[in-house]
């Protein structure tokens, strides 16, 4: 057997692992209670091979594609020296944000919810600017080997004091976005980027810097959706949002 296939069988045996409680769980369900038609049963467990077979292909080409790609790019800019960190942590952070699918799909939903007064375009290119924010932040925490709780705590205690101030109708949007922002792209792609620049880095420790990227591109849409909300609040108006 290759170590393809080896790769594909492995994460084939970790994905029924997976979804094997639910589905049991489900069937159980189906024969105490439910009682569905035949023809619903058929949708819904061919709608579970599907996304058995998806999460496959997904995690094996993570696992082959993503990740590596992501760790060589950190590395190579790594030893690069810090002049290109930064930047390069600002603009892949944007990217990946604005290709992530969960994103936008909270960003049509916000527009949906709120009858067209917070457009998707906004809330699209809101968080993607976030997520490049903090990912530049991490980046300059990796190069000035700035210690972590320096960075998160104060982060949080900022959260608290917005809010206070923030239109209630973004407390929710914002703590959602940052679960939006944390999907796959970002903590495949972008996790691995800020390992690979840490092995390289001189000076930087690959467990104590390389990891937090998460951390913090999960707080970035909280700030920036609730500072949006301050000033819908006290400033725009949610008419004057587009």
């Amino acid at each position: 057997m290759s170590t393809e296939g080896a790769g594909i069988l492995l994460v084939f045996f970790e994905v029924i692992q997976s979804i094997a409680p639910l589905i049991i769980f489900f069937t159980l369900f189906q024969v105490l209670y439910l009682k569905l038609p035949s023809s619903q049963l058929i949708k819904l467990y061919t709608g579970l091979a599907f996304t058995a077979f998806g999460m496959i292909l997904f995690l094996y080409g993570v696992n082959n594609g993503f990740l590596p790609a992501g760790a060589i790019i950190g590395e190579y800019f790594g030893e690069s020296g810090k002049t290109l960190l930064i930047p390069l942590g600002f603009i892949l952070g944007l990217l990946a944000t604005l290709a992530e699918p969960s994103v936008r799909v909270l960003c049509y939903q916000v527009e949906e919810s709120s009858n067209g007064s917070i457009r998707s375009d906004l809330m699209l290119y809101l968080l993607s600017f976030a997520v490049a924010t903090l990912a530049a932040i991490t980046m300059a925490k990796i190069v000035y080997r700035i210690p972590f709780i320096y960075i998160i705590i104060p982060s949080y205690l900022f959260v608290l004091v917005l809010l206070s101030f923030c239109d209630k109708d973004f407390i929710g949007i914002a703590f959602d976005a940052g679960g939006a922002v944390t999907g796959p792209m970002a903590v495949s792609f972008m996790m691995s980027i800020a390992v690979g620049v840490a092995t390289a880095y001189e000076g930087a420790d690959p467990v104590a810097d390389g990891f937090g990227l998460i951390a913090m591109i999960a707080l970035a849409p909280i700030i920036f959706v609730m500072l949006l909300g301050v000033y819908m609040k006290f400033i725009g108006g949610k008419n004057n949002v587009r």
